[in-house]
């Protein structure tokens, strides 16, 4: 191999590091401070300049989207389980407090997706996650609906957004008997049996 070979071969060796680096890093940083956190400093920490962390990462949604990637396989794993339930009504609560518990990984995290599931712009990174919620929320309310236990009017969309809220409310710090009430008050909603006279 030349010097001009092993030279072209370098850039991206260094290309995926600085990827991997800055992956690594944002994530501690979403921990630890939220979404929030100053994408300067991530990129200190990684040991890149920000310009390198913006020709990865054009945007702090783009760098969440990347860093929420890494942390799906999980949670691809509890889905596959919980579509092994037969009940569809169990199988919609155990959906919605997986995809809670996964929107409240971070602290601001609910904030930026609901505006991405809001604004549908197909520029945002954040559009397709959502989208993917979105749409596995739907499938979930759909056998559901279909075993007669949730009200015809629910939407995916609609839980969704509930599981935001829950998370959002998580992420204030709020634990225990109030998130036990919201979430029972949340069911009473779409449930269908509750909606009967």
């Amino acid at each position: 191999m030349n010097a001009r070979e092993q030279q072209g071969r370098r850039p991206r060796a260094d290309v995926q590091r600085n990827r991997a680096a800055l992956l690594e890093t944002a994530q501690r940083h979403f921990l630890r401070h939220g979404v929030g956190t100053s994408l300067e400093a991530v990129a200190k920490e990684a040991g890149v300049g920000p310009a390198t962390l913006y020709r990865h990462f054009p945007t702090r949604e783009a760098l969440l989207a990347a860093v929420l990637q890494t942390r799906s396989e999980e949670f691809m794993v509890r889905r596959a389980g919980i579509e092994q339930l037969d009940d569809a009504a169990e199988a919609l609560e155990r959906w919605l407090r997986a995809m809670e518990e996964y929107l409240s990984a971070f602290s601001g995290l609910p904030d930026p997706l609901m505006a991405a599931a809001r604004a549908q712009d197909p520029d945002n990174p954040l559009t397709i996650p959502c989208d993917i919620l979105i749409t596995a929320t739907d499938q979930y309310v759909r056998a559901a609906q279909r075993a007669g236990r949730v009200r015809a009017s629910v939407q995916g969309y609609d839980l969704f957004l509930a599981a935001c809220s829950v998370a959002w409310i998580k992420g204030t710090g709020t634990e225990g008997k109030s998130l036990d009430r919201l979430r029972a008050l949340i069911a009473s909603g779409y449930r269908e049996q509750d909606t009967k006279a």
